[in-house]
């Protein structure tokens, strides 16, 4: 063989090879700048997750401190409207009496004595004749007409108490969904280190987009969440 054709022959392979060379390090370099892009996000997006899950938790420990006073206080005002309660049967049970031997006096000191609201129904149910009437109220705390402020105060803080839970639970709830998308984003860093491991073109490529879908997966489920700024 002529010794030109020997030198044209060396000469196209040689410029195969650095073609393929050049190939081969532009993909290099391509999915490089890919993990890259994918770490910085994965970096911004773990903090923030982070940042969310902590306020999250601090939200619900708040709101528990809260349900918790609410219901201290509802115990105090129920407690409060019970000995109300007790003060005002004692008071028309010896206001009946009084009724019975017929002092006058004695029953009009009694009424006065008796809380406002519980005045508004021993009235109400004096009105039913009940000395006369076989179906009159047993007595003014059976009229619809009694209500005791300490007593729908101690109701309406209870409910309050209960709703301001279930927040705190709620909340409980967001923030470890916030920690589950940072263990996601924990293995996204560990996929991409893996794939920096792998030279095979099309290992390492089906490694970064398995990182890629978990990201994306991720990041879908922390816009669905609702925020503390």
């Amino acid at each position: 063989m002529p010794e030109g054709a020997n030198v044209e022959i060396a000469h196209s392979l040689t410029e195969e090879h650095q073609h393929d060379a050049g190939a081969h390090e532009g993909w290099h370099r391509v999915l490089e700048i890919f993990e890259v892009f994918l770490l910085a996000i994965v970096a911004i997006t773990t903090a923030w997750s982070g940042f969310q899950a902590a306020k999250w938790d601090g939200r619900q420990s708040f709101d528990y401190g809260t349900s918790s006073r609410l219901r201290f206080q509802a115990d105090t005002a129920s407690t409060a409207a019970g000995q109300e309660l007790i003060a005002d049967v004692n008071l028309f049970t010896a206001w009946l009496a009084a009724h019975e031997a017929g002092n006058q006096d004695l029953q009009t000191l009694l009424r006065k004595r008796m809380t406002p609201e519980y005045q508004v129904a021993f009235d109400a149910w004096l009105k039913t004749d009940p000395f006369n009437n076989p179906n009159a109220p047993v007595g003014p705390i059976a009229m619809p007409e009694y209500k005791s402020s300490l007593a729908e105060r101690a109701q309406h803080l209870n409910d309050k108490a209960s709703r301001i839970f279930d927040d705190g639970t709620e909340a409980r709830d967001t923030g470890e969904k916030y920690v589950r998308n940072t263990v996601l984003f924990a293995l996204v860093l560990f996929l991409v280190a893996m794939a920096q491991r792998f030279k095979d073109r099309v290992l390492r490529t089906a490694v970064n987009i398995i990182a890629l879908s978990v990201l994306v997966f991720a990041l879908a489920s922390i816009l669905t969440l609702p925020r503390i700024t």
